[in-house]
């Protein structure tokens, strides 16, 4: 197809859900069409994106040390050039929503956004939710990833969107989480729980840390949280001042975290919101049970409304140490809620997920 498509990515994790559907669905779409672009200021991506994708970055590394919004305002200038030069393109944007599809506008460029993170973590702000609503809807499509986040901009902010469930290759997430790798703070005889998040207030990990120390004396638990994040500080200090340095193990993200969760018990995520996790479903197909806080959005369709794990609510560590607790306790009653969750991965299909992709672009 001659449809050329411009992937607006101004900064790259490499370890996190968005960055990983934003290198899967490129390198799909850059097989269905005949031009793609990517703007970013990473220039790493490049190792990991198909040849035939073209890569827009600057030629200085000093951008990389930029702040978030500072990249992504320098990154619209690479946008708006590489416009200029194909009028008819159509942007797709994972990063920076509002200032690309204000740039788009202006341009008279045709938007699809792919919204990752409910509009639940902008309550307080009524300039975001203001922002949200007024600028949101002026993009020609809105991308959500599930059917909750979709109900969720219908109900508050009156904004039509489609729902694409996150692309998950099961196969290539069972392969590497073969991959030889020692993880000593794990003991057979503990209770292994692992956490895979960025340390920011959205993830709440004082509400898991929390929940361990009121279940320390009971259990031999060992928690390994894979994350780095500008509250790691905080949360060490935590562990700390909580005597729980021999219970949890904070370690640097990895490329594939898959060996990590593989060899783990159980899996914890206890954000405030989300949009749909991607780890979430990575533990699913590693057949681990999950604990998740029942935040908006995402956990709970993932989990079928507690039918395939088990959900606390949002903050309450109480909550969350009695179900860490009943998980313990009651290990193989729970093997059918894990294989129940297990079984409904269909839904999240690798290649029918990534057609709906193509289709949505070429509607």
């Amino acid at each position: 197809m001659k449809k050329k498509i411009i992937i607006f990515m101004p900064t790259v994790n490499t370890a996190g859900g968005v960055e990983k559907n934003f290198f899967i669905i490129a390198n799909y779409l850059s097989k269905k069409l005949k031009e793609i672009s990517v703007i970013t200021l990473s220039k790493f991506v490049r190792p990991r994106l198909n040849k035939r994708i073209k890569v827009i970055y600057p030629n200085f590394s000093f951008f990389e040390n930029l702040g978030r919004r500072t990249k992504f305002l320098i990154s619209l200038i690479f946008l708006f050039k590489e416009i200029k030069k194909n009028k008819e393109a159509t942007v797709l944007c994972f990063q920076g929503i509002i200032y690309c599809i204000l740039l788009c506008k202006l341009t008279k460029t045709k938007i699809i956004i792919r919204s990752n993170s409910s509009p639940s973590g902008w309550s307080k702000n009524w300039l975001k939710q203001f922002l949200y609503k007024k600028i949101y809807g002026l993009a020609n499509k809105i991308i959500v990833n599930s059917m909750d986040f979709k109900k969720e901009l219908n109900q508050k902010f009156k904004l039509k969107s489609i729902c694409i469930y996150n692309p998950l290759n099961t196969k290539e997430i069972y392969k590497y989480s073969k991959k030889n790798t020692k993880i000593k703070f794990f003991k057979r005889k503990s209770i292994n729980i692992i956490n895979i998040a960025r340390f920011t207030e959205q993830k709440d990990h004082d509400c898991l840390i929390k929940s361990i120390n009121l279940i320390k004396d009971e259990y031999n638990i060992r928690l390994i949280i894979l994350g780095s994040g500008p509250l790691k500080n905080k949360i060490t200090y935590l562990i700390k001042s909580l005597n729980l340095s021999k219970n949890i193990k904070i370690i640097n993200p990895k490329k594939n975290p898959y060996p990590y969760i593989i060899k783990s018990d159980l899996f914890v995520l206890s954000s405030k919101y989300e949009g749909s996790p991607n780890v979430l479903l990575e533990a699913v197909a590693l057949k681990k049970f999950i604990i998740s806080s029942d935040c908006p959005t995402g956990p709970r369709e993932i989990l079928d409304r507690g039918m395939g794990g088990e959900l606390f609510k949002v903050g309450n560590y109480q909550m969350l140490s009695k179900k860490i607790k009943f998980f313990i306790e009651n290990k193989k009653k729970l093997e059918k809620k894990k294989n129940y969750a297990f079984k409904r991965l269909e839904r999240f299909n690798y290649f029918e997920r990534l057609r709906d992709y193509y289709k949505a672009i070429n509607d």
